[in-house]
């Protein structure tokens, strides 16, 4: 395996109700999701089949269903969710999750809060 093999999906945007404040569990906020999958995919480069590979369709629709049908205070415990969730699915070593928030409530202007965490498969 190649250390830099990965599937990168970039930018997931779904509405969830994460956070700590009551309200940020009552009404769906925008949350962007990065995940980049590593692994091995020198198969799926030598034979062009899909079946050799993550299906990242797969990976959007796992991490979409985590994000709005979860609960949770943190965006780090969202974050790792969506890892585990992946990791129970593929046999992936690990993948990097990022979470972001936009509209987290902060006294001022910002972009977006950012959690980022790297979920391995326990030995």
């Amino acid at each position: 395996m190649a250390d830099d093999d990965r599937i990168s999906l970039i930018g997931i945007r779904v509405l969830g109700r994460h956070g700590v404040l009551p309200h940020e569990r009552l009404v769906p906020q925008p949350f962007e999701i990065d995940v980049v999958l590593r692994g091995d995919l020198s198969a799926a480069a030598a034979s062009d089949d899909l079946r050799r590979t993550i299906n990242y369709g797969q990976v959007f629709e796992v991490v979409t269903a985590v994000v709005r049908d979860g609960h949770y205070a943190l965006i780090e415990a969202l974050a790792g969710a969506i890892g585990r969730a992946i990791l129970d699915r593929w046999p992936l070593p690990e993948v990097e999750v990022r979470v972001r928030k936009p509209d987290a409530p902060l006294p001022g202007p910002f972009d977006h809060v950012e959690a980022a965490l790297t979920v391995r498969r326990e030995a």
